[in-house]
């Protein structure tokens, strides 16, 4: 099992990373704004699934290449700081569009939603980068738990979290669109929060030298 504070710790990540806008939480606003957020919550089922997909591949890549290749650990905490640092670039530079602004959307059938969130979730280089660059920063090699097992845990939680707070926003993304509108601040402000969490994180990866 991860040590729980390690646990924590990537939850905040994955909470973090979810909360900044990127082509899933866009395609997902955008489809509860044009199409209501029942059809929302199917594209969201289709992104659950291509995270699994993720997942697995990840946790079967992650373990060969921690066990095999010396100083691996080191090059995949590097590559995710300088991720979180592009995110938090993307948060803070002048000029960001907020991912409640409207956006035109064809109305389609539940197959081609399913599957359009599925695409959308694969193409998606923040998940890619998660799961191959941030998940070994909290996994503990010599600990009573295999590599494997550790991956799949943190993973699941990173899934959970996704989902989860997904889901809110489609449910709510109608009314936070309208309070942003009239609010202006108040995306400036989540902006500035996020990108400072994701900064500080990524500076904490880049200075850990423990392993």
């Amino acid at each position: 099992m991860v040590d729980p504070s390690h646990l924590l710790a990537f939850g905040l990540v994955s909470l973090g990373m979810v909360l900044t806008p990127g082509p899933n939480m866009l395609y997902l606003v955008s489809r509860s704004l044009c199409q209501g957020p029942a059809a929302a919550l199917v594209s969201l089922a289709g992104m659950a699934l291509g995270l699994c997909v993720y997942l697995l591949c990840a946790v079967l890549g992650i373990t060969v290449l921690l066990m095999a290749v010396p100083h691996a650990y080191d090059a995949l905490r590097i590559a995710g700081a300088f991720y979180l640092l592009h995110l938090a670039w993307q948060a803070l530079r002048p000029g960001g569009h907020s991912p409640f602004a409207p956006r035109a959307l064809p109305r389609d059938n539940r197959p081609r939603l399913f599957a359009m969130g599925l695409l959308t979730a694969l193409l998606n280089p923040k998940v890619a980068v998660l799961y191959l660059s941030l998940l070994p920063q909290f996994i503990q090699p010599g600990s009573h738990a295999s590599v494997t097992a550790q991956s799949v845990q943190l993973g699941a939680v990173q899934i959970v979290i996704s989902v989860g707070v997904n889901a809110l926003i489609v449910l709510g993304a109608g009314h936070i669109a309208a309070v942003l509108a009239t609010r202006p601040r108040w995306q400036a402000a989540q902006r500035g929060l996020m990108g400072t969490v994701l900064g500080g994180l990524a500076l904490r990866m880049m200075l850990d030298t423990r392993r």
